[in-house]
């Protein structure tokens, strides 16, 4: 694993070191203030041995992002991008090589300052680990549609990837898991009318001939739906990044026009939906085997992440 320290304004022990137990003291600002962020990222092995990491560059981008908003000092890019590429040239033998596996990479920060009192600490660690994983979700999942408990408000933070935003979501996904659905579809906290994430990735749908997200700064900036929704454009698709209310999509499901709905994100890649719960209803969605965009996108990607085809985009960081 890689550990870097932050004291005194400044980057220092960069190092790489056997996995290992991180010891920290009870005081530990991180532990009662929560001043705590994470990312997501996946390493993927060619046929020809090579090892590569897919857009590491744009979840560096959201990492700094995330810390700024809770006070926390940028993690150079040297350290994070350069760190992260000595640590998989060293690890790349725990990468699996079949198709839908990966090593997953987690680059997580967190105050380390020995104080009781509310403040930004002055002293940090960053830590990247990393894990052989299989798929995510190997099969579609169920959403409930959450009209009661709330992810995130307007000028808060479900724009960044940081801890609380998890664990807030714990309890109301477990009154979900007990109701028979998998995940909770998040709506917005001032009237839940509108459709946000589902519980642990963005959703993209495809209304009409339309591929839509729902967007705002209520909602974690996913590097896999931003891929995803270029990937639409290049290929001649519409594409819509705006408020999608739960009423559209319901009434969509109803008439037919929603012939896609999946969620996306790094764990999961792409992950389809195929019942929705609301209001005490459930809505099913058309089978995955008819759905066109969404099974084209995973090919491509599928096909790019480990080597198959050309990566005219710039995607594949070579480590």
């Amino acid at each position: 694993m890689l550990v870097a320290e932050y004291n005194n304004g400044e980057w220092t022990d960069v190092s790489i070191l056997p996995y290992g137990d991180i010891t920290v003291s009870p005081s530990m600002s991180a532990l009662h203030y929560g001043q705590a962020i994470f990312e997501g990222i996946k390493g993927y092995k060619f046929a020809n041995g090579e090892v590569s990491i897919f857009r590491p560059d744009k979840n560096w981008e959201r990492f700094n992002k995330s810390a700024s908003r809770l006070q926390m000092p940028e993690v150079p890019e040297d350290i994070f991008l350069g760190g992260l590429k000595k640590l998989l040239d060293i690890d790349r033998n725990w990468i699996p090589s079949k198709e839908g596996t990966a090593l997953y990479i987690r680059p997580f920060m967190f105050a380390t300052e020995a104080a009781l009192g509310v403040h930004p600490s002055i002293s940090y660690k960053f830590v990247i680990i990393t894990c052989p994983v299989g798929a995510y979700y190997s099969k579609p999942i169920s959403l409930k549609v959450e009209t009661h408990y709330t992810r995130a408000a307007e000028g808060g933070v479900g724009f960044s990837k940081n801890a609380g935003n998890y664990a807030l979501s714990l309890y109301p996904t477990q009154l979900a898991n007990d109701e028979g659905y998998d995940q909770i579809m998040w709506t917005d906290a001032a009237e839940h009318k509108y459709i946000e994430e589902a519980g642990t990735a963005n959703l993209i749908f495809r209304i009409g001939d339309t591929i839509i997200t729902p967007h705002g700064d209520t909602i974690l900036h996913g590097v896999t739906r931003r891929t995803i929704m270029e990937l639409a454009e290049k290929w001649g698709y519409k594409t819509e990044q705006r408020k999608v209310s739960v009423e559209e999509l319901i009434e969509g499901i109803k008439n037919g026009t929603v012939t896609e709905a999946f969620a996306a994100g790094t764990a999961a890649t792409i992950t389809h939906i195929d019942r929705i719960g609301f209001n005490g209803q459930d809505y099913t969605l058309p089978p995955v085997e008819g759905r066109e965009f969404s099974l084209k996108v995973l090919d491509y990607l599928n096909q790019l992440r480990y080597g198959k085809i050309e990566d005219s985009f710039g995607w594949n960081f070579m480590v």
